[in-house]
């Protein structure tokens, strides 16, 4: 046995069945669930985000859930503190931590630390969105391709927020953005990381991903968007910006029609399963799992893989 205190995580894309997972595991291994989920920390936002019901938590502790209000900012960085002090509660009670989620730049905060950076310039920043405004984003990208040629091939040329925010620690701290990730660390050194990634076909994301709009809105989420907004959320607020909530708003002023509002909802999420996918197989040390997390099959294998290391 490791005398090091182990974390467990369930990463991977979209409707892949990591809560049902995680579930299956803290059951079997006395373990809590800390979601990895951007969007779940936000009070009142339920249905579009998924959050698995309390009736069907089978008693398992979940954290980082509902700990912000909406109108909040909520970064990864604070994710990383908040995650961190849950993370070692758990362990002091003899418990074994499950990170569950499919946020990438979260988990990414929690197991292999993020670079803060200085804070915003505002008078830099407003020269530099001048210089795309007048000059285009790709004459920035082509300024970042000299300066950091790492990031550049990162980010992509019409990004200007994220070329903005690399010019910016540039030219404020005279190193590239690339060489400050180099020098981040792990919020929990400490910790042994086991990390289970699911996958699954493209055309079973589809199915999956259609079923699950479907149900959201049988389970009432223009209900919800209009509580919230009765309660006095604003549209502004950053949730409302995300998949589901978003188009879900576009349907509720009228833009489209609620088939087509599905529909669309549908090919956000598989968007977003593809850029989610890219982003974990970036991730150093995951084990992927090709099945989806609610089989007896997966969860009994990635039983023994937790079984198996000393």
């Amino acid at each position: 046995m490791s005398a090091r205190p182990r974390l467990l995580a369930v990463v991977g894309p979209t409707a892949t069945g990591k809560s049902a997972l995680g579930i299956a595991l803290a059951e079997r291994f006395n373990g809590e669930i800390v979601s990895c989920d951007s969007t779940a920390v936000y009070r009142g936002f339920d249905i579009g985000t998924d959050k698995v019901p309390p009736a069907e938590q089978r008693g398992i502790p979940h954290h980082m859930i509902d700990v912000v209000d909406p109108m909040d900012e909520y970064s990864a960085a604070r994710y990383a503190r908040d995650a961190s002090q849950v993370v070692r509660n758990i362990t002091a009670r003899g418990r074994l931590p499950i990170l569950v989620g499919g946020t990438g730049f979260y988990y990414r905060s929690l197991t292999r630390g993020l670079f803060d950076g200085p804070g915003r310039d505002e008078g830099l920043r407003r020269r530099l969105e001048c210089v795309a405004s007048k000059r285009g984003p790709e004459c920035l990208h082509r300024w970042l391709a000299a300066v950091d040629p790492s990031s550049a091939a990162r980010i992509q040329a019409r990004d200007v927020k994220r070329l903005i925010r690399a010019l910016e620690v540039w030219l404020v701290t005279g190193r590239p953005l690339t060489e400050h990730f180099a020098r981040t660390a792990s919020p929990l050194p400490e910790y042994e990381m086991l990390s289970i990634a699911l996958r699954i076909p493209p055309d079973q994301t589809a199915e999956r991903v259609a079923r699950r709009v479907d149900a959201q809105f049988e389970q009432g989420l223009m209900e919800e968007i209009r509580t919230l907004l009765a309660r006095g959320v604003a549209e502004t607020a950053l949730p409302f910006t995300g998949l589901v909530y978003k188009q879900a708003l576009e349907h509720l002023h009228g833009v489209r029609g609620e088939r087509e509002t599905r529909e669309l909802i549908v090919r956000e999420n598989r968007r977003y399963a593809r850029r989610q996918l890219m982003w974990f197989k970036k991730e150093p040390n995951l084990r992927w799992i090709h099945a989806p997390g609610e089989r007896a099959d997966t969860q009994a294998d990635v039983a023994r893989i937790l079984s198996d290391v000393p």
